[in-house]
């Protein structure tokens, strides 16, 4: 049995022309997916890609149009009594805290509601706050909170019913580079425990460190399921070369020949990535460099960063519809 188990699930919205009468928008196109127990699963893709959607139907706030969706084998339609205590949901922003409440007792709130008994309650809200490091606000109002702050208290209430199953969509947003280290090494605590994660994130760093596999989607279809560094292959069948001070010349020559496939710049704009056809192009390739006194040199696999570029696309600021 697997944590999540999601199998054709398809959900349509109305259209946003006035009256409803347009092309209804898909949202998630006949998916399948996957997430083992202990799993730490990362979801990725571009603003309206359908990931938000996908979370909120296995949180049993949203109904499939088709398709089905299991939690610890548990139908998330039929059966909600048994799937809303095994999943913690943390969507982030303002949603699910209330402002005039401290955090202490925002806890004791949710945990109540998801039946806690009293004489847990209180110890889980306190152990919580000290894991997330609230303990010095846990009697302040959350709406005099910081950004990050009611990150983390999101975090703490996804916890408060002990769930099996985590629903993180964008936890770490807003979070000091401090914080969202932090996180990561939460999530090692998480999985050590036995729990599952699915994480949606933007953060192509925190995916790779935290994840055991990840998930390309982009309009509502699943692009491609696998482990970071086997995503990373799908650029290159084998290493590519990283090179610092490359001569434009040479670089011209090597993109001419025909066991290259690929020469392009770093981000950083001082390194040069060189990519070849097969593993035997890449010791010829690099006595070429060093012959033309390139020292500085490395091979390595795309990092996850460059794989949701190139096959998703740099869109910047545009949701897709």
């Amino acid at each position: 049995m697997n944590a999540v188990e999601v199998l054709g699930l398809r959900r349509h919205f109305p259209s946003s022309s006035r009256g409803g009468r347009g092309t209804p928008r898909t949202a998630l196109d006949g998916i399948d997916l996957t997430v083992g127990i202990g799993e730490v699963h990362a979801l990725l893709g571009p603003n309206g890609a359908g990931k938000t959607t996908l979370c909120k139907i296995l949180a049993t706030v949203l109904v499939p149009d088709a398709g089905t969706a299991r939690v610890l084998g548990h139908d998330v339609v039929t059966e909600l009594a048994a799937v809303r205590p095994l999943i913690g949901c943390v969507f982030g922003g303002d949603r699910g805290l209330y402002g005039r409440l401290s955090a202490r007792r925002n806890l004791l709130y949710w945990g109540a509601l998801y039946g806690v008994p009293g004489r847990e309650l209180r110890g889980r809200a306190a152990g919580l706050l000290e894991r997330f490091g609230l303990t010095g606000h846990a009697d302040e109002r959350v709406e005099t909170f910081s950004r990050g702050m009611k990150q983390r208290l999101h975090l703490a209430r996804g916890l408060m019913h002990d769930p099996r199953v985590l629903l993180l969509d964008e936890p770490t947003t807003g979070m000091d580079p401090v914080s969202a280290r932090d996180f990561r090494t939460l999530i090692g605590e998480l999985r050590g425990e036995g729990r599952s994660v699915l994480l949606t994130t933007h953060d192509m760093a925190e995916a790779e460190t935290v994840c055991d596999r990840a998930t390309l989607i982009d309009g509502g279809r699943i692009l491609h399921t696998a482990t970071p560094r086997q995503l990373g292959a799908l650029l290159s069948r084998h290493e590519r070369i990283e090179a610092t001070g490359v001569p434009a010349r040479l670089a011209d020559a090597l993109r001419a020949r025909p066991d290259v496939t690929s020469v392009h710049d770093g981000a950083d704009g001082t390194t040069t990535l060189i990519e070849v056809t097969d593993r035997e192009a890449l010791a010829p390739v690099l006595r070429l460099l060093i012959d033309a006194g390139v020292t500085e040199l490395a091979t390595a696999r795309p990092g996850l960063e460059e794989v949701y570029l190139r096959l998703i696309g740099d869109r910047g600021m545009e949701v897709v519809r």
